[in-house]
């Protein structure tokens, strides 16, 4: 059989730790249009995707490809390496969450971690096969293209999420996700770059300002009239232009920053509101996430 011509293809190899969200977001992509396949072996990675598009409605294929495919798994970067330079596009997704989290959940759902009796864990506990599971997957997880964190996110969330990154009609080589968060619940582990606007006074100390977010106007023009302010903004975006084509050159079309006050309530979410704002007036695509609000 002749081989396909898979130049018009995108491929989202869509990845991580298990327990962090694969199903939920293999749904969202199914969803927006993708042809999913789930739990496939790397070495099959092309004959499926050239059977996929010999279909003429077929060419947007997301694979879910994890440490379920035990030994088989470790041939996943050289069949990319075989695979990129063939197809028109090729994403991968990388999801993450705290042990604490993955352990949680496991526990909660009662099944046991497909690796945890793995030869590599030493004592078959869940954390054992979460600690082989980041081992196996180190390589892949640092050259994700996007890498979204489902520690403090439900299922809603995480589908907001991938619909940021993938739900558009808009043709755009790079896409950013802007993203607020409280500092006092940690710093995102999925950002590429993160900005502190605590040198903003805090709007919390208003009585007034106290009970509403960064999303209400009152609180937008206490935060953006502030002296620096403005600035901050205005460079901050010009750095993000600039990077845009190294990003770029490096294949990277995903990127996610993060912009963080002590909450995530006031400060960063009405910098965020701004700056993705000022972003897509320039042309580029953004999208805005606001990981801490509501969480107080």
């Amino acid at each position: 059989m002749p081989s396909v011509n898979l130049e018009s293809s995108e491929l989202i190899i869509l990845t991580g730790m298990s327990g962090a969200g694969r199903t939920t977001a293999a749904r969202a992509l199914e969803d927006l249009g993708w042809f999913v396949i789930d739990n496939i072996p790397p070495s099959l990675l092309l004959e499926a995707l050239e059977l996929a598009s010999r279909s003429s409605d077929i060419q947007k294929v997301a694979v879910v490809v994890d440490t379920r495919s035990r030994s088989l798994f470790a041939q996943l970067s050289s069949v990319l390496a075989d695979l990129s330079p063939r197809v028109g596009s090729v994403t991968i997704v990388f999801l993450e969450a705290t042990d604490e989290s993955l352990v949680r959940r496991f526990e909660s759902s009662r099944r046991p971690h497909p690796l945890q009796k793995d030869e590599g864990a030493r004592d078959h506990r869940i954390i054992d096969g979460l600690a082989r599971e980041r081992e196996i997957l180190g390589d892949i997880r640092a050259v994700a293209d996007l890498v979204i964190d489902t520690t403090s996110l439900n299922v809603h969330d995480l589908r907001r999420r991938i619909e940021a990154a993938f739900d558009s009609d808009e043709e755009s080589d790079f896409h950013i996700t802007v993203l607020s968060f409280g500092f006092k619940y940690g710093i995102p582990v999925d950002a590429d770059m993160v900005a502190d606007v605590r040198f903003l006074p805090n709007p919390y100390w208003d009585e007034q300002l106290r009970p509403l977010t960064g999303q209400d106007p009152a609180v937008a023009v206490s935060v953006l009239e502030r002296e620096g302010a403005g600035d901050f903004l205005t460079h901050f975006q010009e750095l993000l232009g600039t990077m845009r084509e190294g990003y770029l050159r490096e294949g990277k079309r995903l990127v996610t920053v993060a912009v963080g006050c002590t909450g995530g309530k006031h400060r960063s979410v009405a910098m965020t509101e701004k700056l993705a704002k000022m972003l897509r007036e320039k042309g580029l695509q953004a999208t805005v996430f606001h990981r801490d609000l509501g969480r107080e």
